[in-house]
């Protein structure tokens, strides 16, 4: 799917929460949506959180 329609896709749900849950649904909902970006990065192999989480360095 082209990141275009994805971006639109997102806009309309992130629109949608804010109508029906207002403001604190629209965040809620945007932190969840950066979350599962994350998550779903992490698990594709595209973004190492090793630094971060105190895994093993390197030359050790």
């Amino acid at each position: 799917m082209p990141p275009t329609v994805v971006g639109l896709f997102t806009g309309l749900l992130l629109g949608l929460a804010w109508v029906v849950g207002g403001f604190d649904a629209f965040v809620g909902t945007a932190v969840l949506g950066v979350v599962g970006f994350l998550i779903g990065k992490v698990v594709s192999g595209q973004l190492d959180l090793t630094p971060y989480l105190g895994g093993r360095g390197q030359g050790r």
